[in-house]
């Protein structure tokens, strides 16, 4: 999925939190729903954004849906992440090196 998907999906504060939540393991559409206070259809709907933007898979047990995330999903945003920490280090990096010379002269 392209890096605005990804970033769109989690933009919302609640979508946001059902990944952070699913970060530690699944859950059911319920459980997900409770901290937040909204109807399980709103939940549905925040669900099937994570799913859409293949952050999230959902499967039934019976009654029960069950979510889990996928990891996977996030490690084009790691990737990126990565890029920029890298080009901020080089970058201070290189004003230290230009501070320290000035220092000097």
């Amino acid at each position: 999925m392209p890096l605005t998907t990804t970033f769109g999906a989690l933009a919302d504060p609640t979508r946001l939190a059902i990944v952070s939540r699913l970060s530690q393991g699944e859950a059911t559409m319920g459980e997900l729903a409770a901290p937040h206070r909204i109807t399980l259809p709103a939940m549905t709907k925040h669900v099937g954004v994570l799913v859409n933007a293949g952050m999230v898979e959902r499967r039934k047990i019976g009654r029960t849906v069950v979510c889990s995330l996928r990891p996977e999903s996030l490690s084009e945003v790691q990737a990126w992440l990565g890029d920029l920490t890298a080009y901020w280090n080089t970058t201070i990096d290189r004003l230290e090196d230009l501070l320290a010379n000035s220092e000097e002269s």
